[in-house]
């Protein structure tokens, strides 16, 4: 046999396993035997030298066709296989979309925020602004322009975290007023403010203390404020807030940036003011802390006290919270159990 009929022995029986092979690994080895440096071909190639000149070109031209077209069949082959493993696989790993999906379980705004928001909507339809500050503040603006000198006794109360000598974790929300009074133009009319926000004390975590709370001041200042505006303000905040037949009852009390000063007690809205075990049998349940603006701290923000008075109040979202749906631990809060938190999911989305 010569070597061209080799040669096109060798094409056709080569063709015939290339369409018969059912996978890339065999494929790849008829590709090797037959096409590698130690294939048939390549030995036919080799073995040219036997040949006579006139026989070389011509057998070398039909090894090297022969070659092409076997090259071709198998990346052909190759191509099919590739789909026919592709479509293999995606087989396996089909959905049968007639299953019932995941639930998925949606988020929702925490009950100390929906708190705020609440609180945020009455003095807003009251013609308040909402102020938000600095979390880290200045001992300057913390307790000095709240009449809080250095030294003073009632710092004892509010002691804090300190950063440096002079910097510290806010105990209250009150220097964001004291920085949106000295920046107010009175002359475009007075202001009317409150102002939510974290603030820090060196409390002893238990029940009903928290090194870290959530608080909302208001403040008024303008030309004639009386403590009769204040009742009033506090009136309303409080019917919104725990229902209308509610009512309120302002008893004395002492505040470095407030002259006078008054704790505000709401009547029990369990008992109606007859006396229960949530009240302490007094008919009534102190909710926050309030008084005319101290006409010093007015005086520090350069606003004249024989023109303009005000009055400022300060509550907790977290007392508020716990008044209203009667819970006892404020570290519920801050344990992120859902079993606590799911008892009061509305909408993550405000408004829906």
């Amino acid at each position: 046999m010569s070597l061209k009929e080799k040669l096109e022995a060798l094409k056709v029986s080569t063709s015939e396993e290339i369409a018969s092979v059912n996978n890339l690994k065999e494929l790849n080895e008829i590709r090797v035997n037959t096409l590698g440096k130690k294939g048939p071909i390549t030995a036919a190639l080799r073995g040219m030298k036997d040949l006579s000149p006139e026989e070389r070109p011509v057998v070398g031209a039909f090894a090297n066709e022969i070659r092409d077209e076997l090259t071709e069949k198998i990346e052909a082959r190759k191509a099919e296989l590739e789909i026919q493993t592709m479509n293999e696989s995606l087989a396996s790993e089909s959905i049968d979309v007639t299953l019932p999906g995941k639930q998925v379980r949606s988020g929702s705004r925490h009950i100390l925020t929906q708190t705020r928001e609440e609180i945020e909507d009455i003095f807003l339809g009251m013609g308040y602004q909402v102020v938000e500050g600095f979390e880290v503040e200045s001992d300057h603006y913390n307790f000095e322009r709240m009449n809080l000198p250095k030294n003073h006794p009632a710092r004892d109360m509010q002691d804090t975290f300190y950063i440096s000598d002079e910097i510290l974790l806010r105990t209250h929300t009150s220097p964001v007023q004291a920085r949106t009074m000295e920046k107010h133009d009175f002359s475009k009319g007075g202001l009317r403010m409150i102002s939510p926000g974290k603030v820090f004390r060196r409390d002893t975590d238990d029940a009903t203390h928290s090194h870290q709370f959530h608080q909302i001041e208001g403040l008024v200042v303008d030309k004639n404020i009386t403590m009769g505006d204040l009742k009033g303000t506090l009136e309303v905040l409080i019917k919104k807030m725990f229902g209308e037949e509610r009512s309120i009852r302002l008893r004395p009390s002492y505040f470095p940036f407030t002259e006078p000063s008054v704790e505000v007690d709401v009547s029990c809205f369990k008992c109606g003011g007859k006396g229960c075990n949530v009240c302490k049998y007094t008919g009534w349940i102190e909710v926050l802390g309030a008084g005319m603006v101290h006409p010093d701290v007015l005086r520090m923000s350069g606003i004249d006290p024989e023109i303009y008075s005000g009055f400022a109040f300060g509550l907790g979202q977290e007392r508020i919270a716990m008044l209203r749906y009667g819970i006892n631990d404020i570290r519920n809060f801050y344990q992120n159990d859902l079993r606590f938190l799911n008892q009061f999911k509305v909408s993550s989305v405000k408004g829906e």
